[in-house]
C-alpha cells in the first residue's frame, strides 16, 4: 500500500527548478545496484525476531549511509542534513509528517557493523561487479598513484597525542601528517579496481612493488615518477607486465632539442595523458565527496572507509555511461 503524499512532498515536487543536489542524488539513485548491495549486508543486518525496538530497516539506512558519504558529513551532520533538506530525505525515504529521521548513533552502529565485517570491501567489490558486468572493467592496463590524506595534528584529545598509525611524509618542501590512499586504476575506463590504505611515510613504490595494486590480469602498468626502478625489482620481473613510468621531471628538462629528444617528449607526453584518467578518483572523493582529511582515528577505519568513497566514486565516473546505456534499455 502506497503512503499519501504529504503537504512537504507535493510543494516539494512542484517547484520549477531542479537543484545540482537533487540532480545529483537523481543520478546515485539511478546508477547504485540497490538490491547488490543490500544483498550483500543482509546476512550481517540484525533481524527483527527478537525481543525489543525492531531494526531500522536496511535499505533506509545504506541510503543514510551513502548520502553520508557522497556529501563529506559526519554522522550528527548526515542526521541535521536530514532535517534540513528535502532532497535529502526523499534520497532516504524518510517523511517527518510520520516518523523521525534516524538518529546519529543509530547510524554510528550501522557504520561499526560495516567496519567489523569488512563489508565496505564488500560494497566496493560489489560495485565494480556491476560495473564489470556493464563491460566498464576491461582489465588490460592499470594506473597506479597515490595520494595523502590529512589527519588532525592536534594533541587536544583524550590520550593527549596524535594518531600513532598516521604518520608525516615530506611532499616537495613541505611536510604532511596523515594517511596515504595507494588505487590502482583501469587504463581504459578510469576506474578503481584497487584500493590500499597506509601511513603517509610509506613509499609509493613499495605497494607497486608487492603487485597489491595490480589484479594479475593486465600487460600493462602506468605510474609517475615515483615508481622509478620498479621494472628492474625482483617482484616486478615475474609477473607478466610492461611497466611505463614517467621520467623524472629533472631529466625531462635537460632532453636535448634533437629528433630524439623530440620522440622522448612524445613518449613522456602519451604517458601522461593515460595517466590523467587517474586522478580523475581522487578529484571526485576530495573535491566532490569532501574527504580532505581523515574523520576517524587508525587506519582501519579509515580504510573501510576509503572503499565505500572510491566505490563510489566508480559509479559518480561511470553515471552518464550507465544512465544513456538504462536509457537505451528502457527505450
Amino acid at each position: 500500500m502506497t503512503k499519501q503524499a504529504s503537504f512537504s512532498e507535493l510543494e516539494y515536487a512542484a517547484k520549477k527548478k531542479q537543484t545540482r543536489r537533487d540532480r545529483f542524488l537523481a543520478e546515485i539513485e539511478a546508477v547504485t545496484p540497490w538490491g547488490e548491495l543490500e544483498r550483500a549486508i543482509t546476512p550481517f543486518y540484525p533481524s527483527s525476531g527478537g525481543r525489543g525496538r525492531p531494526p531500522i530497516g536496511l535499505t533506509r539506512m545504506l541510503r543514510m549511509y551513502v548520502a553520508q558519504q557522497c556529501f563529506g558529513l559526519s554522522d550528527e551532520g548526515v542526521e541535521d542534513a536530514l532535517y534540513d533538506s528535502q532532497a535529502i530525505r526523499r534520497f532516504v525515504g524518510i517523511d517527518l509528517a510520520r516518523e523521525a529521521a534516524p538518529d546519529a548513533t543509530t547510524l554510528l552502529k550501522f557504520r561499526r557493523l560495516l567496519e567489523a565485517h569488512q563489508l565496505t570491501e564488500s560494497i566496493f567489490n560489489t560495485i565494480n561487479a556491476h560495473l564489470a558486468e556493464k563491460g566498464l572493467l576491461l582489465r588490460e592496463g592499470t594506473i597506479v598513484d597515490a595520494t595523502l590524506i590529512a589527519a588532525p595534528p592536534s594533541t587536544k584529545n583524550r590520550e593527549g597525542k596524535r594518531d600513532e598509525e598516521m604518520h608525516q611524509a615530506k611532499k616537495g618542501n613541505q611536510w604532511h601528517f596523515g594517511m596515504k590512499a595507494h588505487i590502482g586504476v583501469d587504463a581504459q575506463s578510469g576506474l578503481v579496481h584497487t584500493v590500499i590504505g597506509t601511513a603517509a611515510n610509506v613509499s609509493d613504490v613499495t605497494q607497486a612493488q608487492a603487485q597489491a595494486l595490480l589484479h594479475g590480469d593486465e600487460t600493462d602498468a602506468f605510474g609517475d615518477a615515483g615508481y622509478q626502478g620498479i621494472e628492474k625489482r625482483a617482484e616486478s620481473q615475474e609477473v607478466p607486465v610492461t611497466w611505463h613510468v614517467a621520467m623524472r621531471p629533472g631529466k625531462r628538462k635537460t632532453l636535448p632539442g634533437t629528433s630524439l629528444g623530440d620522440l622522448l617528449e612524445r613518449i613522456e607526453h602519451a604517458k601522461a595523458s593515460i595517466r590523467a584518467k587517474v586522478e580523475h578518483p581522487f578529484h571526485v572523493v576530495k573535491n566532490l565527496f569532501h574527504h580532505r582529511k581523515t574523520r576517524y582515528r587508525g587506519l582501519a577505519k579509515n580504510t573501510a572507509q576509503l572503499f565505500s568513497l572510491f566505490g563510489f566514486a566508480n559509479l559518480v565516473l561511470a553515471r552518464r555511461w550507465l544512465l544513456d546505456a538504462n536509457t537505451q534499455g528502457a527505450s
